[in-house]
């Protein structure tokens, strides 16, 4: 059984909760929502929701959620809106982040919360244009050359893949399309697949 935790101290938690079960129907998945320390540990990925990233950075290290993080970085994450700046290696804001992806980000690259909009956005692998949503997002200036960049909205990166790390700047929970859920979704099965080949050369 995979079990995927969702950082719950802010944002669209639920709906983020609601993807996955959606995106995992017909297979045997446990969701955790993670305010306190000590359940990273069981998770084999893990979702960073929107919010406020000063708050969420903050608290994951009050917390001791960030260091859990860091203890098992190999996991599948995927951060969306504030949860790409938390992924970040460097914030032009001067946020805490894990810097657990090679990339650049600033917060509201957009604008304030008046100026959010959608925009059907032309992903990479995916057959058909994906309905943005912006919500007081940020934007990835400047990636490694590690980094696979999916997404963009004029010169601004809106989403990237760097291994199983993948940052979105907008919210696909917000939208009834799942292709970003299953998508992660895919990227945890890989990576179980990959976990469960070491093990077999191991005892070999």
């Amino acid at each position: 059984m995979s079990k995927i935790g969702v950082i719950a101290i802010q944002g669209d938690v639920s709906e983020h909760v609601n993807a996955v079960k959606r995106s995992t129907e017909g297979s045997i998945c446990e969701i955790i929502k993670i305010k306190h320390k000590g359940a990273v540990s069981e998770c084999d990925a893990l979702i960073i929701p929107g919010g406020e990233s000063t708050t969420i950075s903050s608290l994951l290290y009050k917390e001791g959620i960030a260091e859990e993080i860091l203890r098992k970085k190999e996991m599948p994450i995927m951060g969306t809106c504030a949860g790409l700046i938390i992924l970040s290696s460097y914030s032009l804001d001067s946020v805490k982040s894990l810097q657990l992806m090679d990339t650049t980000v600033v917060r509201n690259a957009f604008g304030r919360q008046v100026d959010s909009f959608e925009v059907p956005l032309d992903v990479k692998g995916f057959n058909s244009k994906f309905n943005g949503i912006f919500i007081r997002a940020p934007a990835i200036i400047n990636v490694g050359k590690g980094v696979d960049v999916l997404a963009k909205v004029n010169n601004y990166i809106v989403a990237a893949q760097q291994g199983n790390k993948l940052a979105l700047a907008f919210h696909p929970e917000l939208t009834d399309d799942l292709r970003f859920h299953s998508y992660f979704i895919n990227m945890i099965k890989n990576n179980q697949t990959l976990l469960s080949l070491d093990k077999t050369r191991e005892t070999a």
